[in-house]
């Protein structure tokens, strides 16, 4: 039987590679390249300061050292660190729509880590629920990325719960280096997590992937459904017909909406958000192109 299921993942890896890799080829890796590349700038010398240099790379204390104007000189870093914090809880089960938020997240990490390797960049993974389920040290090669891209398909997590904060700060504790990030999730959490987004967008370039899922905003009308919470895994009769069920629904998720909205202009974090029903490849090419 594991064979089998081996085969069938395989199948899955396989496929999801040939498209993202395809993606990357074609589209993503030049604006990868744009968006990220010339963040990470590395301090080299210092030279006499020349017409046409900018005012901003003054070296003001080595200039007054010498009653002559001096400039930084900088280079591009070219090797840097990608790493994808993923959402494996519970609700990435959820999706009304052609994908889970659980195959979309799995495509855009393809796509993400492919636009990296060809970039010469490493790449590393955090699988967080309420408490860190895996971490892949940052790594470079396709067999790395065909690793991920196995564990995103088939990674079953031992809780259900999501804790972002939690993910936030042990991925500040376990890369020492400023890489760029990659956070991916519904964003579905109740504890608050803007100081730690705060603390990780200082320290890194942080990008945040919201997923959404159509049925989050407008309730279908089913009648009476037993409901599940995801993460809690209580069931709860809800009647899908009244109107003022759907009402109250539509206006909690509006509200969950401007709370993030808020919460990413106050930490300084980019965020994009991305519907299991979209094609993921323009919300990305819109962020890159804001970036780069």
């Amino acid at each position: 039987m594991a064979n089998k299921n081996t085969s069938e993942l395989l199948k899955k890896v396989r496929k999801i590679e040939i498209k993202t890799r395809g993606l990357s080829n074609q589209i993503f890796s030049g604006e990868y390249h744009s968006a990220f590349k010339g963040r990470g700038m590395a301090f080299s010398e210092v030279r006499e300061y020349q017409h046409g240099d900018e005012i901003r790379t003054i070296d003001w204390n080595v200039t007054a050292r010498f009653n002559h104007p001096y400039v930084k000189v900088f280079e591009e870093e070219r090797e840097m660190t990608v790493m994808l914090l993923v959402d494996v809880s519970g609700s990435k089960e959820f999706g009304t729509q052609q994908k889970s938020k659980q195959e979309l997240a799995t495509e855009i990490c393809a796509l993400l880590a492919f636009s990296a390797i060809q970039n010469n960049d490493k790449v590393g993974v955090i699988f967080f629920s309420d408490k860190i389920e895996k971490f892949i040290p940052p790594k470079k090669g396709r067999t790395h990325i065909l690793m991920i891209i196995r564990d995103l398909i088939d990674f079953e997590p031992e809780n259900k719960g999501t804790d972002i904060e939690m993910a936030l700060k042990y991925f500040t504790n376990v890369i020492k280096r400023r890489s760029t990030a990659f956070i991916i999730s519904d964003f579905i959490s109740t504890k608050n997590f803007e100081d730690a987004l705060k603390i990780a967008n200082k320290k890194h370039d942080l990008i945040a992937l919201h997923l959404y899922d159509k049925a989050e905003d407008v309730l279908p009308n089913l009648g009476l459904v037993p409901m599940i919470d995801a993460e809690t895994n209580k069931i709860e009769w809800v009647n899908t017909s009244d109107k003022e069920v759907q009402k109250n629904y539509k206006i909690a998720y509006l509200k969950r909406k401007d709370k993030l909205k808020n919460t990413w202009q106050k930490s300084g974090v980019d965020a994009a958000e991305i519907g299991t029903h979209e094609d993921y490849v323009k919300p990305l090419m819109a962020l890159f192109k804001r970036r780069g």
